[in-house]
């Protein structure tokens, strides 16, 4: 399941942690394309699962976050805000795949604020997604994917996404279908 990709090494984004690999990628040829790969994911998450998104600022986190939030609250999500998590560092929503917390970890100065932003507890018993997963790393959680969105030089729309993981997860093999599409 996992390929032989080298990703390009950025100084501000974080290595994943030993033991995780590069499970999947492809290119995504815009902002709809991000939307469609967030929908393809959402039948496939259940409590409990992480994605933590990575990438700099614009790379297309907070759209995937949004698409993903609004095809998991189901036809109520089709209008919903889904306001960026930036200044509050946590949003949580509620939907039949229970609840949902989006979480921004950008301005987060110490990973001890896990526990009192309550994600510790959030990752076992909710669908999370974590921007800037860099401000915790290398402990990400074990039963996380991350999703590493990059904008290819020159072309501002287009986006490559790639999935990491721990070698054998099984929300990677959930996910494998639409993130290698």
């Amino acid at each position: 399941m996992s390929r032989a990709i080298i990703l390009p090494e950025d100084p501000d984004l974080a290595a994943a942690p030993a033991g995780w690999v590069v499970v999947a990628g492809r290119a995504l040829a815009g902002p709809e394309a991000t939307a469609a790969l967030a929908r393809a994911i959402a039948p496939v998450l259940r409590a409990g699962d992480t994605i933590l998104l990575q990438g700099q600022l614009g790379a297309g986190k907070s759209h995937f976050a949004r698409a993903l939030i609004r095809a998991l609250m189901g036809p109520e999500g089709e209008c919903a805000e889904i306001p960026s998590p930036t200044f509050t560092l946590v949003q949580a929503y509620d939907s039949a795949a229970g609840e949902i917390f989006h979480a921004d970890l950008y301005r987060m100065g110490d990973p001890g604020e896990l526990v009192e932003l309550g994600l510790d507890a959030a990752m076992e018993e909710a669908i999370c997604l974590i921007e800037w997963p860099d401000r915790i790393a290398p402990d990400w959680p074990a039963t996380a994917i991350c999703l590493r969105l990059e904008t290819p030089v020159g072309a501002a729309e287009r986006r490559e996404v790639t999935m990491l993981a721990p070698e054998g997860s099984d929300l990677a093999a959930r996910c494998h279908v639409a993130v290698a599409a």
